[in-house]
């Protein structure tokens, strides 16, 4: 009788354990669950990226409504430059609040890649991966998946971090070296967030734009109407070389044309970056790209961005989108401006 009722305590011990560990689908169900069921969320946070040698930091704030409204705030840390990425039901925009101008896609944006700053997102890449990689740590669980970056093969795995309440914490993006590229650690998430009607309508950044156009811009950059430096990509394609420059006045700064000719011909335009009177919106095909420090417009030939007061525009019919992104990441130099 007595070892019936050591073997029966026994059994039970092994049933409660074994109920209170999750196994990887388990917590992968609950977490689908947890953000699908979400109609609306807002989240904080913080981003880093390294390109080459330079990191880049980011203050970001995601807000999202079901099925397909997004805004997406990016402040640069070290000059306080902000860009939205707003998505509603009339296309995509990336709005420069600073310069009182927007872009505006026709795109399928974020669904295109890899977003390591979206739920959807990452629980998109957690149920296609079939090979993920499920880990319980100390703290919770790690999920490593391999990432969609087209115009960034480099990367190629992420590691996500979950706290023991399927919280997502950070996000760590790889490259094929292992070496980490991007970090997203979330501050804060809210899956109940509430919104007025017009939060995901252009308007009402317009509207911000307004109330604050009177107070204190601290991107002192934006107002500068010379350049002084003219910056050239440390990437130039074998085989390609500068044989034109010319510097041309125009009516709110200066203007710099640079031509490379070679067997990947393109032309780079650096511009000083101009403050509209009234807020302009400018048709664009393509779509947003996360550059370093900026957020770009890309298209099948071109790429254009705003970096430090300075337009860059990069167009070439003889290259790749990947090639034009790696010219554009190599011109990371500030320029002297007055």
């Amino acid at each position: 009788m007595k070892k019936i009722i050591i073997l029966g305590t026994i059994i039970m011990m092994l049933f409660v354990t074994g109920c209170g560990k999750k196994s990887a689908d388990d917590v992968i169900k609950e977490l689908d669950k947890k953000i699908t069921s979400a109609t609306t969320y807002q989240l904080d946070g913080t981003l880093q990226i390294t390109n080459n040698d330079d990191t880049y930091n980011y203050n970001v704030k995601v807000s999202y409504e079901k099925p397909n409204k997004y805004r997406v705030s990016l402040v640069n840390t070290s000059n306080d430059h902000e860009q939205i990425i707003l998505k509603n039901t009339e296309g995509v925009y990336v709005v420069t609040p600073s310069l009182n101008k927007s872009f505006k896609f026709q795109s399928d944006w974020p669904n295109n890649n890899s977003q390591v700053y979206l739920l959807n997102s990452l629980l998109s890449d957690i149920n296609n991966d079939k090979e993920r990689v499920f880990e319980e740590t100390k703290d919770g669980y790690t999920i490593t998946t391999k990432v969609t970056y087209p115009n960034n093969t480099n990367l190629i795995k992420q590691k996500i971090t979950l706290d023991k309440d399927l919280n997502i914490k950070g996000v760590e993006v790889l490259n094929s070296n292992d070496i980490s590229q991007m970090i997203m650690k979330f501050n804060n998430i809210d899956l109940k967030a509430n919104f007025d009607d017009d939060y995901f309508d252009l308007d009402s950044i317009i509207e911000q734009i307004d109330t604050n156009e009177n107070k204190n811009n601290n991107d002192k950059t934006e107002k500068s109407n010379a350049i002084n430096d003219i910056i050239y990509p440390l990437y130039i394609p074998t085989g390609t070389a500068l044989v034109d420059k010319e510097k041309v006045s125009k009516t709110d700064g200066e203007r710099i044309i640079l031509t490379f000719d070679g067997e990947k011909p393109f032309l780079l335009v650096e511009e000083t970056a101009s403050v509209e009177n009234e807020f302009s919106v400018i048709p664009t095909y393509g779509d947003p790209l996360l550059l370093a420090d900026t957020v770009a417009a890309l298209s099948s030939n071109s790429i254009t961005w705003i970096s430090n007061g300075i337009e860059y525009y990069i167009v070439s019919d003889a290259m790749s989108q990947i090639e034009l992104i790696e010219i554009a990441s190599s011109i990371n130099a500030i320029p002297t401006m007055k």
